[in-house]
């Protein structure tokens, strides 16, 4: 008996160290360690429920230690351990790689004889010099003084002086230890910071088809992606769009050979072709094999600011010998817009235009009107340029990056600027993801009904989806799913 009581001992003391250490041990609040305090034993079925551990508290941020690890691409980021009398509570930071200019400033060390200037050891010493004694004893809780107090430690306009980078891993670790001290799933805190009431599954958008800065084919547009609007829950959505991606990748080997089959950064398929329409037919081409005509539709990240030429965008931008007299401009851009919508199931377009091309985006969403004309680049996640992105009727859409603002706080005023003017908006990774899941809960916490996070394919996407399946079944009734209304999902 004694040896019996013993191992139980040992038996919980290596699972909490698991959950303590390991993200694979997460629960859906993202706050694996929250799992590793207050551990109780596994019902019969063997299974940890994902809440039975929230046992909330009171205490204070007592540390935070920041480090330098790798990202999905090979490249450095930020992480943060912050620990409260809970528990620890881990956050890592993702990247871009096509970023816009008005992004908020992630600090590289630029020392070439590190990652070829990529290091974030700066990143990391401000997180421990100048932010952590800062914060230590506030309230996790209280996020947005949190923000609030590392922006103004900052000072600066971009957060040049402490990076962005630095800025959001903290304010992400502070997320999740809050919701751990309150005793809630980190979606159900973030939809209190928000207001929000109801809890809506979000579309997954699939990147399927990769080009642009993600690839190394010619073809210009960045993202063909695949959404389950037609899909009754997230699980289905999932199921369907896992199905249209494996039809697709036998359509391309059919067409192009194996070596088609290579995917990008983001999981999507990277084929030798450079006609935007080809790249379409082939989306057509595999939804229809997979028995989904109708019930998928197609989205398009074109990133247009990644191959803006004076003012005209080269559609053979990877070519060194593109011809200036092929270029197109706003207007031409424009038709070949309509003719996507018209010959395709096509219902949201991100990045049409540069960043700075206010003049195309608004008469591109004056004029068509009825599907999603996304701005990401030209809104950065940014009030101000939010606030312009309205005057102006340049978009009928947020994409929102949390690295592109640098705080949870500002993320969720920007979605609450753009959700109250009947907005759309799309909760997004980078192309350098990590393990961090917190853009799951985000989504649903926040109620925007459509995600994009890459294809089905690789961990650094498939943790986001593996996420949100778990919310949905931890939900079960309590949450719909977005479907055809995944422009307002809470209207």
């Amino acid at each position: 008996m004694m040896r019996s009581a013993t191992g139980v001992l040992l038996l919980l003391a290596a699972t909490a160290h698991a959950a303590r250490m390991s993200p694979a041990f997460a629960p859906a609040t993202a706050s694996f360690t929250a799992a590793a305090t207050g551990l109780r034993l596994a019902p019969k079925n063997g299974v940890l429920g994902s809440n039975m551990a929230l046992r909330g508290g009171s205490g204070g941020i007592q540390s935070i230690v920041s480090r330098e690890v790798l990202d999905s691409r090979g490249n450095p980021t930020v992480e943060v351990d912050l620990t409260t009398d809970i528990g620890t509570f881990r956050a890592q930071v993702p990247s871009g790689a096509s970023t816009g200019i008005y992004e908020a400033c992630e600090l590289r060390d630029n020392d070439k004889a590190r990652y070829l200037g990529k290091g974030v050891i700066k990143a990391v010493k401000n997180i421990e010099e100048k932010i952590a004694p800062a914060l230590k004893g506030m309230n996790p809780t209280d996020q947005e003084g949190i923000d609030k107090k590392m922006i103004e430690i900052d000072g600066s306009a971009n957060k040049s002086v402490l990076g962005a980078n630095a800025i959001l891993a903290v304010s992400l670790a502070v997320a999740k230890a809050g919701a751990a001290q309150k005793g809630v799933p980190l979606y159900k805190h973030f939809a209190d910071l928000a207001g929000v009431k109801k809890m809506v599954m979000p579309i997954p958008w699939m990147n399927v088809i990769n080009g642009g800065s993600h690839a190394g084919n010619r073809l210009a547009m960045q993202e063909f992606m695949i959404g389950a609007t037609g899909a009754t829950s997230f699980k289905q959505a999932m199921q369907m769009g896992c199905e249209v991606y494996h039809c697709l990748k036998g359509v391309i080997k059919k067409k192009y050979g194996q070596d088609a089959c290579n995917v990008g950064d983001e999981g999507g398929f990277a084929p030798s072709i450079q006609s935007n329409d080809e790249g379409l037919k082939l989306l057509v081409e595999a939804i229809e094999k997979a028995g989904y005509t109708g019930k998928i539709k197609i989205g398009m990240d074109v990133a247009a600011s990644e191959f803006c030429k004076d003012g005209k965008y080269d559609l053979d931008f990877k070519n060194e010998a593109s011809k200036a007299e092929d270029y197109l401009d706003g207007d031409k851009m424009l038709e070949m817009y309509k003719g996507f919508v018209k010959d395709y199931p096509v219902v949201t377009i991100e990045d049409p235009y540069d960043q700075d091309d206010w003049e195309s985006y608004t008469k591109m969403t004056a004029e068509m009107g009825e599907i999603q004309v996304v701005g990401d680049d030209l809104l950065v996640t940014n009030p101000a340029r939010i606030t312009t992105g309205l005057e102006k009727k340049a978009c009928n859409a947020l994409l929102l990056k949390v690295n592109q603002i640098g705080t949870i706080s500002e993320s969720i005023k920007a979605c609450q600027m753009a959700q109250a003017q009947g907005w759309g908006v799309m909760v997004s990774h980078r192309s350098g993801e990590t393990e961090d899941t917190t853009i799951a809960d985000l989504v649903v916490g926040l109620g925007t009904g459509q995600i994009k996070t890459g294809a089905p394919c690789r961990a650094e996407r498939t943790a986001k989806y593996n996420q949100l399946m778990r919310i949905e079944e931890e939900l079960g009734d309590q949450c719909t799913y977005a479907g055809e209304n995944f422009k307002n999902p809470l209207k």
